[in-house]
């Protein structure tokens, strides 16, 4: 018994311990966020602003200082366009420096950076770049500066833009799988790493298209900033003529050859400074902070804007993807609250469940009956990314957005050869009806069952296409024969009427106030839906939080680089019902 007292105690004293050093570490945790948040650092006269971009480009960003459960930073996109248009107007702020090396984002929203930056350049102020190794998305930052530095031993790479599909028939031939594939247009592409072992013709045909429309007009942009002839640089990228550093400094890529001091002697000649002189350099995270509060506006009139990124899901969803129920919440609070005149919906998805985007459609249709609704695409509005933004007023899209794919498609996979040979497990069934156990993945579908959902999805391509033409003002001929899947550039969507305006997230912005009749002061801008904020993120951790999101942020620390196979395969398993998805997996390098 006093064995059993003894157990009792110690075990009651080791979880109060345990509680009082778990206390203990939240409030130190707690006192950092709230002393970080809370400092502001000054910025001194004669300074340059260092912008690295070593952390990947999204729409909103994250700070991630605790970095539990592999939750990783990002910068948000809005946020750094905001801060290079405060530094243009700061007279302590005298240039900025880039220093590159490889720049993580797509092609839209590094489009969106580089005309800030061009924007800089027309206060009179110098940007300046520097690179060890200078990615091809790097050199097209870059590209906008007076002076690109490169190693001298670095190398700078520009031969043009490709992607990679993986794809996996062998492996569902070795493991045991049979997918069953229902899907409308010929170019409605997605399905096919599940049963080709290669591009379709029409799959090939529709990426080299806009694979070319977004590197010719990539390269008309470097052209014009360089001073070099577009075709002189399609030969230097196409012939691969850049082997090392001298060969861009032969070609004129960049300007000099030279180490990080020679770039600080650089800045102390415009900054007038000698030359045992420092360079106040201030960081983007330090100068976004001393500047986080300085373009709130007092006026009572907001324009909403809703940020949908990453993957459409049915329910909540999570901070990184677009979950039907949040977006039509936020959509719906926006169009209910009379002091939000216009709304801008900010889109960066490749599509989903055909019903999420349906249920997000659906707000936007009520909303655009009562105040002006403006889609906004930047890297990639495709397949149900389009769909939710097919009803807006006005569909803003970048040259280089990624957009179009109007199709849907199902997988259904049979994994009774798995089961059977490979696993020696067989299934039985007692069913009240005939089709009682469908949808099923342990046997065989029958012919009438493969019509019943191919029937299914033409339907629902059908009503897709049907509000598609009917948001755009055209037949529904000309519309589907835009669609059937095919994926298009901004520019060749602006060419055959899928979007209305090329241009970027302000230009939606300044479009949604002329709309609502609002003078560029006289509105604030709202951001939906809200997001947990990185101390709220911790004590959902604390306690318990969502299983899915913790395990899904630990298996990225864990698998590194792995972890986008590992994600597209959970991806597949994950598809429920039709979906309205961008045809594969899309990593432009």
């Amino acid at each position: 018994m006093r064995q059993f007292l003894k157990f009792v105690l110690a075990t009651i004293v080791g979880l109060l311990a345990f509680s009082f050093l778990g206390f203990v570490l939240l409030a130190v945790v707690i006192g950092a966020a709230a002393s970080s948040s809370g400092d502001r650092k000054e910025v001194a006269a004669n300074s340059v602003l260092e912008l690295k971009l070593n952390e990947p480009l999204a729409e909103r960003g994250r700070d991630s200082k605790f970095n539990f459960g592999g939750n990783s930073s990002t910068t948000g996109l809005v946020d750094l366009k905001a801060t290079i248009r405060r530094a243009k107007g700061d007279e302590d702020i005298r240039g900025i420096l880039l220093n590159l090396d490889i720049v993580q984002g797509g092609m839209a929203s590094l489009e969106e950076v580089r005309d800030a930056l061009l924007d800089f350049k027309k206060s009179g102020k110098f940007v300046v770049a520097y690179h060890e190794v200078c990615s091809e998305k790097s050199f097209y930052l870059s590209s906008v500066a007076n002076q690109i530095y490169l190693h001298p031993q670095g190398n700078l790479e520009f031969n043009g833009l490709g992607t990679e599909v993986l794809f996996y028939k062998r492996l569902f031939e070795k493991a045991g799988i049979e997918p069953y594939i229902f899907r409308v247009g010929s170019f409605k592409s997605a399905v096919e790493p599940f049963f080709r072992e290669s591009f379709s013709d029409s799959a090939r045909y529709q990426t080299v298209s806009f694979l070319n429309s977004i590197n010719g007009y990539m390269v008309k942009q470097i052209a014009a900033s360089r001073g070099i002839a577009p075709a002189r640089l399609m030969v230097i990228s196409d012939s691969m003529l850049v082997h090392n550093a001298p060969d861009a400094l032969r070609l004129k890529l960049v300007t000099k050859l030279g180490y990080f001091d020679e770039v600080q002697d650089y800045m102390r000649n415009r900054l007038g400074l000698a030359k045992n002189k420092k360079v106040n350099l201030v960081s983007l995270s330090d100068y976004s902070d001393n500047d986080r509060d300085a373009e709130v506006k007092s006026s009572s009139n907001r324009i909403a804007v809703i940020y949908a990124e990453g993957d459409i899901v049915t329910g909540k969803g999570s901070d990184d993807n677009i979950g039907s129920e949040k977006f039509a919440e936020a959509i719906r609070k926006a169009r209910l609250d009379d002091k939000v005149k216009a709304v801008v919906l900010r889109i960066n998805s490749p599509g989903g469940s055909s019903l999420a985007s349906d249920i997000i459609y659906r707000e936007v249709v009520l909303t655009k009956k009562v105040k002006p609704i403006i889609a906004s695409m930047s890297d990639v509005a495709a397949s149900g990314g389009y769909y939710i933004a097919m009803a807006c007023d006005t569909i803003v899209a970048h040259p280089n957005t990624i957009t179009g794919s109007i199709g849907v498609f199902g997988v259904l996979p049979n994994i009774q050869p798995l089961l059977a040979d490979k696993l020696g497990i067989t299934v039985d069934r007692v069913n009240t009806g005939k089709f009682s156990d469908l949808p099923t993945i342990t046997r065989a579908l029958t012919d009438f069952e493969k019509r019943t959902l191919q029937g299914e999805v033409d339907n629902i391509y059908a009503d897709f296409t049907t509000k598609a033409a009917k948001g755009r003002g055209m037949s529904v001929e000309r519309l589907r024969r835009l669609a059937s899947g095919r994926v298009w550039s901004g520019l060749e969507a602006k060419q055959n009427g899928l979007v209305d305006v090329l241009g970027d997230y302000s230009d939606a912005l300044r479009i949604a106030a002329a709309r609502a009749g609002l003078k560029k002061d006289d509105y604030r801008v709202q951001q939906l839906p809200r997001r947990k904020t990185e101390l709220e993120n911790l004590l959902a951790m604390f306690g318990g939080g969502d299983e899915a999101e913790i395990k899904a942020k630990a298996m990225k620390a864990e698998l590194g680089p792995l972890y986008p196979a590992y994600a597209q395969y959970q991806q597949l398993m994950s598809m429920r019902g039709v979906q309205a998805r961008l045809p594969y997996e899309l990593d432009i390098k």
